[in-house]
């Protein structure tokens, strides 16, 4: 009798290991996707070890996207019937579109909402039901390289004019006064919203949105100038609406001393300890200056809530999901997380030891308002004309005019009245 040939007894090994039970077989699966990087990503993965040690029959699948890319994947797997059973969000009116196509579990009656700051809370409420449980809260400073600012003697800019005079001086001496990468359009967005609240203050775009006031009232006119005289005083790098946030074009500019300011969120801390440690002792930040005849308080922040952890409401086993929810904002994730991330916890009763984050923590505690993200408040649709119309500005193909027309003419057939 011939023996079986060697490619025989392969196959047949390989049909056998693919028939045995895996070590995880018959263990209840979640899927959870997030866009953590860095150490943020390390806390939530150590989150889900906690969580699977406490549930020996559950097994986590953790899927980790690019923050641009996850605001199109998410809601293609909603649309197809096929979302993650935990997933990230910012709350908002970006959360709201899943919640009113009925796309999201309620955690109303699962979750103690008093466990959380009510300003991090009413990012995931709606009509009085609680569609998601936040983590932390971000806020935007201007950061500066303190070593740049010392050797050419300039002080961090409180006003317009000290801000216009700094630019000069870096320019001067061959240093990019701001670093920007706004292929991303939501670094750029950080600018419009700052100077429509400095000049109008928070009502503006309160109004705006209630269809009190309007897209294109003349406080938006004058943001989208402030913007363009920052562009032609050559505040930012050369082709910066053309480059690319989420891979650190401007981060590196600010990292090797070729740029003197970055106006970005927070989280930034979390980045810095991930990419370059060092900067870290050479950073500083400043509040977004204020404008002359400005009306805003100099006190109020951009900022907004994130991440915002939510269950779909398809999830096979939402009780699980739920229990993994309350893990990744537990004291322990939360504490951690505001450590290393530069976040602001959102839950009641943390302490945080980092200099830097109670710094962060103070000023948000001292603002006047909290201007959450515009891309967060508003509808996906509208959202985008936002950033499409901020976008535009900073590259001087529309007139502050013209943006804000139309960003007023998609409002009207977007909110409704």
């Amino acid at each position: 009798m011939k023996k079986p040939g060697l490619l025989l007894v392969v196959g047949l090994l390989v049909f056998l290991t693919a028939c045995m039970p895996s070590a995880d077989s018959g263990k209840k699966t979640l899927t959870f996707w997030h866009i953590g990087v860095g150490e943020e990503r390390t806390i939530l993965e150590e989150a889900v070890k906690r969580f699977e040690k406490k549930h020996p029959d559950v097994k986590v699948e953790i899927v980790v996207h690019q923050n641009d890319a996850y605001k199109t994947k998410l809601p293609v797997a909603m649309g197809g019937g096929n979302p993650p059973d935990i997933f990230h969000s910012w709350g908002g009116g970006w959360l709201g579109e899943f919640v009113e196509a009925g796309q999201v579990y309620d955690l109303t009656d699962k979750v103690d909402a008093d466990r959380f700051a009510p300003t991090a809370l009413e990012a995931a409420t709606y009509d009085g039901k609680i569609m998601g449980l936040p983590l932390a809260m971000d806020m935007v400073p201007v950061w500066y390289n303190k070593e740049v600012f010392e050797k050419y003697g300039v002080k961090p800019p409180k006003t317009w004019d000290e801000l216009m005079q700094a630019i000069e001086t870096f320019k001067k001496n061959g240093v990019i006064p701001i670093a920007l990468a706004n292929k991303t359009k939501w670094t750029g967005a950080f600018y419009l919203m700052y100077f429509a609240d400095r000049v109008a203050g928070e009502e503006l775009f309160q109004n705006a949105v209630s269809r009190e006031g309007s897209f294109a009232d003349p406080g938006y006119v004058k943001a989208g100038e402030y913007i363009q005289k920052l562009v032609k005083a050559g505040a930012f790098p050369e082709g910066f609406n053309g480059l690319d946030e989420d891979t650190g074009q401007s981060r590196q500019l600010f990292y090797s001393g070729k740029a003197a300011m970055y106006v970005n969120g927070s989280w930034f801390l979390n980045i810095i300890r991930d990419e370059n440690p060092e900067m870290e002792k050479k950073v500083g930040f400043f509040p977004f200056p204020t404008v002359p005849d400005g009306k805003g308080d100099p006190s109020n922040l951009v900022g907004g809530v994130s991440p915002v952890y939510s269950v779909s409401a398809s999830c096979k086993y939402p009780d699980l999901a739920v229990e993994l929810l309350k893990e990744l904002t537990s004291e322990e994730t939360i504490k951690t997380f505001a450590e290393h991330r530069g976040a602001i916890p959102a839950l009641k009763g943390v302490e945080v030891d980092d200099p830097f984050v109670k710094q962060l923590k103070e000023m948000v505690e001292k603002a006047n308002h909290l201007q959450v993200y515009y891309d967060q408040t508003l509808p996906p649709e509208l959202a985008e004309e936002h950033k499409n119309t901020t976008q535009s500005l900073f590259g001087l193909k529309m007139t502050p005019e013209e943006a804000a027309k139309a960003m007023e003419k998609k409002a009207k057939e977007i909110l409704k009245k």
